[in-house]
């Protein structure tokens, strides 16, 4: 496993983690949903009321500090969120459509569009083949798991998972 790797999954996980602590800290202040309650034509909404413009400004601000702060340049920060906050977009606008709550539960589909769209865009960035790609996704699947359960349990998380 490269440095570069560990550097990668590092980042994708603050970008998914930012989100979670500025709820936290801001204590469910400034919640100005991402979709403006906004619906579709199959009368759901389009990402849910747990998509916010405070954690993706979260999720953009800490990732780029952390990148800047591991030698990489904010914009490679920004990229890594932004490509992070897509797939999690993407996850809960297909939960949607299928009639899920937000925060549900989803294994998989939580974890691999928020981890594999930023590993695979800042493939050459990070110097990764797709092998390497795939065993992030791979690891941050596991870690992302274990660290919800964890964040449940310190109350931080509102479910489990």
């Amino acid at each position: 496993m490269t440095f570069e790797l560990l550097q990668l999954l590092f980042l994708i996980i603050i970008a998914n983690g930012a989100p979670i602590l500025i709820r936290e800290v801001l204590n469910d202040g400034f919640t100005l949903a991402i979709d403006f309650g906004n619906k579709l034509s199959d009368n759901h909404r389009i990402f849910g009321s747990s998509k916010t413009w405070r954690g993706i400004f979260a999720a953009l601000f800490a990732t780029s500090v952390a990148a800047w702060l591991l030698g990489y340049s904010l914009v490679t920060g920004l990229l890594v969120a932004a490509y992070a906050m897509l797939g999690d977009l993407l996850s809960s606008f297909i939960k949607r459509r299928l009639a899920m709550a937000p925060s549900s539960a989803a294994p998989l589909l939580d974890q691999v569009p928020e981890s594999f769209f930023p590993a695979f865009m800042m493939m050459q960035v990070f110097n990764l083949e797709i092998s390497s790609v795939i065993l992030l996704v791979l690891i941050f699947i596991i870690l992302e798991l274990a660290i919800s359960h964890v964040l449940y349990v310190w109350g931080i998380r509102k479910r489990p998972y």
